[in-house]
């Protein structure tokens, strides 16, 4: 990605507050299609120095590359927020050394938030879930009521649609590409039917070798050279002035031309 538009912020299609582990972390699917989060608010949720963090992933190209600013919403009003490219959270977190940090609890906290936060602010946008709740997970595991299978069906359709979603737009691209493949084909008809296109040299070298061969046997006829007279013959029939100005399309008539020519002189098979 380059510089410029790095510098240019990112425009929120849509914006959500995902709850994960008591904290609110802010992220929103820009139109890029990408999904970032704001990354002061993971900062502040694992009690890390916002700059600080924000200062390390702007030195690592890999991270940098996912790094931009976006506006997001705040009680306060639209802010402009530093965010990172969701599929990124683990790389950086992973940068962050658990074995210095003395209390155990902060210490399990940002290990949990390694293995799992970026997975849970992605599904927010995929499948609309909000919360990382272990209990309810656990109760959709062992429960069999009507609300559950409920929210598994709607759950089932949602990835369901998204997959259809994902499918239409592939056969879309395809399509696309079908379209690009058969307008190249018709612009190269075009061309090979353009009148204004001649024969190709070998063409002419054929055509010429046939007019040597009839202007040949009308010779033995008439005891005359006949060469002026059959190139005249094939000019005036195809109203060119030289049998390499012969249109492209033109070229089997003017060798059957030449070979029914021939075939009545001699009687034998055209050339």
């Amino acid at each position: 990605m380059s510089a410029t538009e790095q510098e240019n912020p990112i425009v929120a299609v849509e914006q959500k507050t995902v709850l994960f582990m008591d904290d609110e972390l802010i992220a929103i699917r820009a139109e890029d299609g990408h999904v970032y989060v704001s990354i002061g608010h993971l900062a502040d949720a694992l009690n890390l120095d916002r700059q600080g963090q924000t200062q390390r992933i702007q030195r690592r190209p890999v991270l940098f590359d996912g790094f931009r600013r976006g506006s997001i919403e705040t009680p306060g009003g639209a802010q402009l927020a530093a965010m990172l490219r969701v599929d990124l959270v683990p790389l950086w977190l992973a940068g962050i050394n658990t074995g210095r940090i003395n209390e155990d609890d902060r210490r399990q906290k940002l290990e949990r938030y390694q293995r799992e936060a970026a997975k849970v602010l992605w599904e927010a946008f995929q499948e609309g879930r909000l919360t990382a709740d272990v209990e309810f997970d656990e109760l959709l595991r062992q429960s069999s009521s009507e609300a559950v299978e409920a929210y598994r069906m709607l759950q089932a359709m949602v990835r369901i649609a998204r997959n259809q979603i994902l499918l239409e737009s592939r056969i879309e691209t395809q399509n696309t590409r079908l379209d690009q493949h058969e307008q190249r084909l018709e612009e190269v008809e075009a061309a090979l039917g353009d009148p204004r296109r001649h024969i190709t040299p070998d063409q002419a070298s054929q055509l010429s070798q046939g007019v040597k061969a009839v202007a040949m046997q009308l010779s033995r006829q008439t005891g005359r050279n006949e060469y002026g007279g059959v190139y005249g013959e094939l000019y005036r029939r195809f109203e060119i002035t030289s049998y390499k100005l012969l249109p492209a399309r033109r070229f089997p008539e003017a060798m059957d031309f030449l070979n029914q020519w021939y075939a009545s002189l001699t009687g034998e098979a055209p050339f």
